[in-house]
């Protein structure tokens, strides 16, 4: 299956990194063709521009901005996101690339009078999210886990309409200790072969 490995954290020593690296290796070693977006290595830009705002409804040219990113997005067959969860929710450069990336038109249906917002990226049939939270597992069910929402209910709505998700995070990971973190590790190793 074709792996769009979506990475975003600033720095090089952080677990998330070793995350990354195992969810990478462990694809590779399961037949998966893979791709890595290193959001913080490419220097992705996540404000968007007025103008890039003022376009965004248009067809075509919403694209221009993003064009290599969308390229990515619908050459795969899944999406997998590494990230650390700050406050909740995603990564400010995470959140940026989703506004700027996912597109009318290019990536959903706009709605209108007549028909619901629609997918237009039924190319992807799997979606994974990887991730560690300082809160505890109680904490962020109770204020909802905003991030998680966002891509496997979000994102997922503009894919195949029997789009798998997958979601795996490290709880308390400011307490964390080698221990937890090596189990974490194999969770990681085995999520590539749900992935089929």
């Amino acid at each position: 299956m074709r792996v769009l490995l979506v990475y975003c954290h600033p720095c090089e020593e952080s677990f998330n990194r070793a995350v990354r690296d195992t969810a990478l290796a462990a694809l590779d070693d399961n037949g998966h063709e893979v791709r890595l977006l290193d959001l913080y290595a490419i220097g992705f830009d996540p404000t968007m521009s007025p103008e890039e705002r003022r376009g965004y409804h248009t067809p075509k040219a919403n694209e221009l901005p993003v064009s290599e990113h969308l390229a990515l997005v619908r050459w795969a067959e899944a999406l997998v996101f590494v990230y650390p969860t700050w406050w909740f929710g995603l990564p400010a450069m995470l959140k940026g690339w989703c506004d700027r990336v996912f597109v009318p038109h290019a990536t959903f249906v706009m709605p209108d009078s007549s028909h619901p917002m629609g997918p237009q990226l039924t190319n992807i049939r799997q979606i994974a999210v990887i991730t560690t939270c300082g809160a505890t597992w109680w904490m962020s069910k109770f204020v909802g886990e905003p991030g998680r929402r966002t891509i496997l209910r979000g994102i997922r709505w503009l894919c195949h309409p029997k789009c798998k998700t997958h979601y795996l995070a490290h709880y308390k990971m400011d307490t964390s200790t080698p221990a937890s973190r090596a189990r974490f590790l194999s969770k990681v190793e085995g999520l590539p072969r749900l992935i089929a």
